[in-house]
């Protein structure tokens, strides 16, 4: 029997960007991941009178019980939490997003975040950091097969962060004169191909592989200080050593590389892929905003599909 008196729970979530670590960090390499609190994800439960358990989504609406594979993970996660807290309702769980899927925009834990929040706030139960990030974990096992968390700690964070995966999430100040040009390159991201032709590499060549994964990492720690002394000619020079190691790795993709080189021979201090790669997003660094403009306007021209400006001085 449902203990609440409510009827209704919501619960927000927002976007991500990896400034820097990407893969490495699956390998206990930090990363440092930003918040982009513009592009938001909301999810609403409410209690049905019958016992029908209905998703609505602009993907699939219908019995959460037959969902698509891809959105296997949001079952999984509501399925887990009711019987974790012993519940059995029915419900009609409706999730709206501005996230682009399958862009490196953690756009999955964004869901999972959200849909975490509103069964909570349904429910009235009090919901610690930790445990946001272990219920996240249920869902994103399914969608990514060997998640790192980060998604996870910073969809749901107000603040960049610093994460060495099974070791510590950090805040970390970000006080940088420079923008940031996050353009989506209009392909879709292929995660878990990605984190699979890593693993791949790190069995058929592993000496190399291994230097490469911690090379990702020093560059992670570089970032950290650069970002600290407002080095902004530095990061842009450690974001492209970054993406010429992700490159190694064959975890880039030739449109995402052509559009990267533009910006760099169009003003862009620094370029690389962000999130899982094999298309998606890339960002680029900037020395003020209205270069930030002109750069987005460029590559929106020249085949990006969507771009967000981000000051990196809050």
């Amino acid at each position: 029997m449902l203990s609440t008196q409510k009827k209704t729970g919501q619960g927000f979530s927002h976007a991500k960007i990896i400034l820097i670590g990407e893969h490495a960090v699956v390998y206990g390499q930090p990363a440092i991941a930003l918040p982009l609190k513009t592009l938001k994800t909301h999810a609403k439960m409410t209690l049905r009178q019958d016992d029908q358990q209905i998703l609505e989504s602009s993907y699939y609406t219908g019995p959460i019980a037959e969902v698509p594979e891809f959105m296997q993970g949001i079952k999984h996660l509501v399925m887990y939490i009711l019987t974790q807290q012993n519940k059995e309702i029915g419900f009609t769980l409706q999730v709206t997003s501005q996230l682009p899927i399958e862009r490196g925009m953690g756009s999955s834990a964004s869901v999972a975040v959200a849909i975490i929040r509103a069964m909570y706030d349904l429910f009235s139960l009090e919901l610690d950091h930790q445990t946001l990030l272990k219920l996240a974990d249920v869902a994103e096992k399914d969608t990514h097969k060997n998640p790192s968390g980060l998604d996870a700690a910073t969809t749901s964070s107000a603040t960049p962060i610093w994460m060495i995966r099974d070791q510590t999430i950090d805040p970390i100040p970000l006080e940088l004169d420079a923008y940031l040009v996050i353009c989506d390159s209009g392909i879709k991201g292929q995660t878990s191909q990605a984190i699979a032709t890593v693993k791949e590499k790190l069995q058929a060549t592993p000496t190399a592989t291994k230097n490469m994964i911690t090379a990702i990492g020093d560059l992670s720690w570089q970032a950290r200080k650069q970002l600290a002394q407002n080095d902004v000619l530095g990061l842009g020079q450690t974001l492209n050593a970054a993406q010429k190691y992700l490159r190694q790795l064959d975890v880039s993709e030739p449109t995402l590389d052509k559009l990267i080189e533009l910006a760099l021979q169009n003003g862009a201090l620094g370029a690389k892929l962000t999130g899982g790669g094999r298309g998606g997003c890339f960002i680029c660094l900037v020395k003020d905003q209205r270069s930030a403009k002109q750069l987005s306007d460029l590559l929106l021209a020249n085949g990006a599909i969507a771009a967000w400006i981000e000051p990196l001085k809050k």
